[in-house]
């Protein structure tokens, strides 16, 4: 964390989700990624006159899925608004969204920031209609309105953390609740996903919050960091030199090779886009039934998993996280916890050993045909003294050679792999090192039992981790203490 020489950062978020229904927020065109640019049109995104919205009931329900999931008050009667702006993207020339009456107000965000649990609380969350996607190339600029009208929930937060670190931490946890309910799949690089970010400072001891900044459009969290970070010491530079002057609002961009803020624009205010309730559409009116029949259907939420593999499983808070806020590498411990005699192990060579292996292949387990079941197959052996787990590092090497191949076959077909258990074997190797180590012994006399690991691992060493820790740990305390 950078020095910030007595000033406290002030950082609220703008999240926009795509939520992920079928078709359109207020139309019926198909709501897709990667399609061909301009196909998925109807008369409504693409402003035809005469053209009336229609509310997606999915959306809907997705919204309120996420407003449950964070203890929101979900609005029984929510209503829609005009938000006029001009910009080539947008075609109707206005947005409908919800200005004055969101369909979920309140809620908060439980998370950890570096090894400590943090809560955020949510301002409000609703529902609007995206806009389209400038392209941009040498000669020209090109629209895509295929995006135009695909069903948004912007969540916004309290201006209520301190520290960029606390900012990405909270959209993590907003993006892993949006994925395990579904309501989006929070793809950041196709913009299902995407922050921006509001940034003031202050004295630290000051109550008044001072003029903010706002970066937009930014999806990735590493990114995020950076952005905000360099926009806290640019704003504590210019009142370190300008004590008595105020900051100009504005909107801005991050240059990540430069890693400065770059002004896109001053800052608009409420008044500059004319909000007006959307004459279109009606109230959009909810049952309390239909809200707690969705209630009902909640999963068990990012919070709670954590909770359990921390109480339960007794994994570290940071494994927990590492596992809740990756979904797909959640579930596929999910699945190997199943047949995993030792969650810890299972947990530490899924994310370490095996990630670890593929990282730079930019592939997932699934992609390169390792089934998490083979790796809790693995922990298995290890766990029943099949194999050592020196062993198994040479094991997962073959697994990643050969996927489909399970460990017990790559163990049964490789006699190297057998563990030695000949103690007439072993035993000369542990006098050999013991010779070789009299000050260890002295030191595990002394009551230093790091001495004795240290031993073990020598013999391990040279022996190739072929010789099991529980009869080489005999061996040892047996000629150290012949009594």
């Amino acid at each position: 964390m950078s020095n910030h020489e007595g000033f406290e950062p002030v950082i609220g978020l703008e999240i926009h989700a795509q939520l992920n229904s079928k078709s359109l927020m207020f139309g019926p065109a198909p709501n897709q990624f990667g399609d061909e640019p301009n196909i998925n049109l109807d008369y409504l995104n693409t402003g035809q006159p005469g053209a009336l919205p229609v509310i997606n009931q999915v959306a809907v329900k997705k919204a309120v899925s996420f407003g449950l999931a964070v203890g929101a008050t979900i609005n029984l009667c929510s209503l829609f608004d005009r938000k006029s702006y001009f910009y080539p993207d947008c075609p109707l020339n206005y947005q409908i969204t919800q200005f004055y009456k969101p369909i979920i107000t309140g809620g908060e965000i439980i998370t950890e920031v570096e090894g400590k649990t943090k809560t955020f609380q949510i301002h409000h969350a609703h529902l609007e209609n995206d806009a389209g996607k400038l392209i941009h190339f040498p000669e020209f600029t090109g629209v895509d309105f295929n995006r135009s009208g695909a069903p948004l929930l912007e969540i916004v937060s309290d201006p209520c953390m301190h520290s960029s670190k606390e900012a990405a931490a909270y959209g993590q946890a907003v993006k892993a609740i949006l994925e395990y309910i579904d309501s989006s799949v929070c793809n950041m690089q196709e913009g299902h996903f995407r922050m921006d970010a509001n940034i003031s400072v202050r004295r630290k001891g000051e109550k008044e919050l001072r003029t903010k900044t706002e970066i937009k459009n930014m999806n990735s969290f590493f990114n995020m960091e950076l952005a905000i970070e360099s926009e806290i010491l640019r704003q504590i530079e210019f009142y370190s030199n300008y004590p008595d002057k105020k900051l100009i609002s504005g909107t801005y961009r991050f240059d990540l090779e430069n890693r400065k803020t770059i002004l896109m624009r001053t800052k608009e205010s409420a008044d500059d886009y004319r909000y007006f309730p959307e004459p279109d559409l009606p109230p959009l009116v909810l049952t309390k039934k239909f809200v707690e029949d969705l209630r009902e259907e909640l999963p068990e939420l990012p919070r709670a998993k954590f909770q359990r593999y921390v109480e339960v499983l007794a994994l570290s808070p940071y494994s927990a996280s590492l596992l809740v806020n990756d979904k797909p590498l959640c579930d596929d411990f999910e699945e190997g916890l199943k047949i995993a005699k030792n969650p810890k192990l299972f947990c530490n060579w899924l994310t370490v050993e095996f990630i670890g292996r593929i990282k730079e292949s930019g592939k997932t387990l699934h992609q390169i045909g390792i089934d998490t079941k083979q790796i809790a197959e693995l922990i298995n052996l290890i766990e029943d003294g099949t194999i050592t787990g020196r062993i198994a590092k040479s094991v997962a090497d073959d697994m990643l050679k050969s996927p489909g191949k399970s460990p017990s076959q790559i163990v049964k077909e490789n006699p190297d792999y057998l563990p030695l258990r000949d103690t007439s074997i072993i035993e000369p190797i542990v006098d050999r090192v013991l010779e070789l180590n009299q000050n260890s012994i002295t030191d595990y006399k002394n009551g230093r039992d790091k001495a004795l690991q240290y031993l073990i691992g020598q013999v391990m060493k040279e022996c190739k981790g072929k010789a099991t820790p529980d009869i080489t740990r005999d061996l040892i305390l047996k000629k150290i203490n012949p009594q």
